[in-house]
């Protein structure tokens, strides 16, 4: 009887421990499970205000065809709005009735942006000469841009319930020179993953193919402008995230210089990175939208509003030039292994660009593993993760960053005996290990800092030794991005994204999946079909191809140029 006993009480007291696992577990996800509800019927009546908006525009041209609109390029579509060949009117209704069929499919929508009615009618009684590069143009931008009266969530349940006081720089930059912000796009929670995922929105698929991830963290942005709901949007970068989903969702994105653009009213999960900076960058469907993206971007209300942001406009004559060049390049940055069509690029664009004229020299990564593992990783958890475990407290952890979080929560000690361990078998995975326990003190931080920038000179240094003038590489981004280029838009660029891609950050979108979709294969399959132009790569079949027709569907590869600072 006492052994009976002793059971009972044993299963009685496990029985309570449970429980109160139980209790705790709902108490600590309270906030979750109150916010999330509420979040996605706001986002259910937004767009239901979304399509009644379409609506009412369709009432005033219900001849309106949106397929010609749709099909426009950015240029042409500004040339046209500037002559008032089309209205602001059937422009944006096109593109909210696109957009809330391309959500439908794929789940890319977080927002609408109500106020964009007003600004359009605001916008047709300004005179020709007031109207901005942008003018009547719909744009879309990524959740962690604040608008006014709405949330930047970052996926996140603790940003919930509380809406931006004003509009970010940016946007109000966009807003001066004409754009007209109407939606906010889908991201994976705390924005710190490749996926596009979080516990409030979802999960945003690939409109190429949708059994897969559209990319991150800008995901939402990319499934979007993929489908033609959009025709330019803003994205965030730090480790990719602007071109990977360029690169999955076959579209262009532009991984400015660190500091070009301001950050002033962007959300960030983790803010205060030194040693990694996170940017802010267009995506679009082709080269030259984000050119003239960025040609309305780099104006004086850019410095205006933000005088940390350095006056630079974007230079015209340096952009367009033809001038011959010497140009480093490599087909791998000794870190990762680009895939086989990202090395085909990286060969075939390196002779075309000799062809042309340039003078092509290999170049060779210094400290490549010391970069990526101690400055990258170490920069980007300096802290442990204590600061993103901190706004994951109370909230349901997405699966997408799970791993990593888990990791996180190791106890100290845990991952220092796991990268001991792993350092016999799996040595990348214990330098993770290793820096996920953080840099530890202050003056460990500083020195943090200090390694970023001597490595930083001697790859300068390394580059001058080679008077290069740009770089050409797949890479695994260190971010690392502080100098100035040579340029049109001033921008310091390694090519590629931290999954190897060669031709990616302003290129037709071939990446590490290499996509194939309506606009073709992979890039680097065809070289016959590619001729030079500027620093921009056409692709057409030739007058002899006995299939081709005169307007075919053609490609334009824009090299992203790495330049060194005056």
């Amino acid at each position: 009887m006492p052994g009976v006993a002793w059971l009972f009480y044993s299963m009685l007291v496990l029985l309570l421990l449970a429980l109160l696992g139980a209790a705790l577990f709902f108490w600590q996800h309270t906030p979750a499970r109150n916010k999330i509800p509420r979040a996605q019927r706001r986002r259910v009546v937004a767009l239901q205000q979304m399509e009644a908006l379409a609506k009412r525009l369709r009432q005033q041209e219900p001849s309106l065809d949106p397929k010609p609109i749709l099909e426009l390029p950015l240029e042409t579509l500004v040339q046209k709005l500037q002559d008032e060949e089309l209205s602001v009117e059937s422009v944006l209704c096109s593109y909210l009735e696109e957009a809330l069929k391309v959500h439908q499919e794929v789940n890319c929508l977080t927002d609408f942006l109500g106020e964009c009615e007003e600004q359009l009618k605001a916008l047709k009684k300004l005179r020709k000469t007031e109207r901005g590069l942008l003018y009547g143009v719909p744009v879309s931008l990524k959740d962690p841009y604040d608008c006014k009266g709405h949330d930047s969530t970052c996926g996140l349940t603790q940003f919930l319930e509380k809406p931006a006081a004003k509009d970010g720089v940016i946007v109000q930059v966009l807003k001066a020179q004409g754009a007209i912000p109407f939606v906010k796009t889908n991201i994976p929670q705390t924005l710190y993953s490749f996926d596009c995922s979080n516990p409030i929105y979802g999960q945003t698929l690939n409109p190429l193919n949708l059994k897969k991830t559209p990319g991150g963290s800008s995901g939402g942005e990319g499934a979007l402008l993929a489908k033609g709901g959009s025709i330019l949007g803003m994205g965030t970068d730090t480790a990719g995230s602007i071109r990977v989903p360029a690169s999955f969702c076959g579209i262009c994105g532009f991984r400015t210089t660190g500091y070009r653009l301001s950050l002033s009213g962007v959300s960030s999960a983790v803010k205060g990175k030194k040693s990694v900076t996170t940017v802010a960058g267009p995506m679009a469907r082709d080269v030259e939208s984000l050119a003239l993206c960025l040609r309305a971007l780099l104006s004086e209300d850019m410095h205006r509003l933000d005088p940390t942001v350095p006056f630079m406009p974007f230079r015209e004559e340096v952009y367009s030039s033809n001038q011959r060049l010497r140009i480093g390049f490599c087909e791998t940055d000794g870190f990762t292994q680009p895939s086989p069509s990202m090395a085909r690029a990286v060969r075939l664009t390196s002779r075309l660009l000799q062809d042309a004229g340039h003078q092509v020299i290999p170049f060779s990564i210094p400290y490549i593993k010391y970069a990526v593992k101690h400055l990258f990783e170490g920069g980007l958890f300096a802290d442990g993760g204590a600061t993103l475990l901190e706004k994951l407290e109370g909230d349901i952890v997405d699966p997408c960053i799970k791993g990593m979080v888990n990791w996180l929560r190791l106890p100290d000690l845990l991952k220092c005996f796991l990268a001991w361990i792993l350092k016999y078998t799996e040595p990348r995975a214990s330098k993770t290990c290793e820096k996920f326990r953080g840099v530890g003190t202050p003056k460990k931080l500083w020195e943090q800092h200090a390694a970023v920038q001597e490595y930083q000179q001697k790859f300068i240094a390394k580059w001058r030794s080679l008077d290069l003038d740009v770089l050409l590489m797949p890479a695994m981004d260190p971010a690392f991005h502080i100098c100035y280029s040579a340029i049109g838009t001033g921008d310091t660029r390694i090519c590629g994204t931290s999954c190897g891609c060669a031709v990616h950050c302003s290129s037709m979108g071939r990446g590490a999946v290499s996509p194939v979709h309506e606009r073709g294969g992979d890039l680097g399959q065809e070289p016959q079909w590619t001729q030079v132009t500027g620093h921009s790569f056409s692709r057409r079949p030739s007058s002899s191809s006995s299939k081709s027709a005169p307007d075919a569907p053609f490609h334009e590869y824009h090299i992203c140029l790495m330049s060194p600072p005056p």
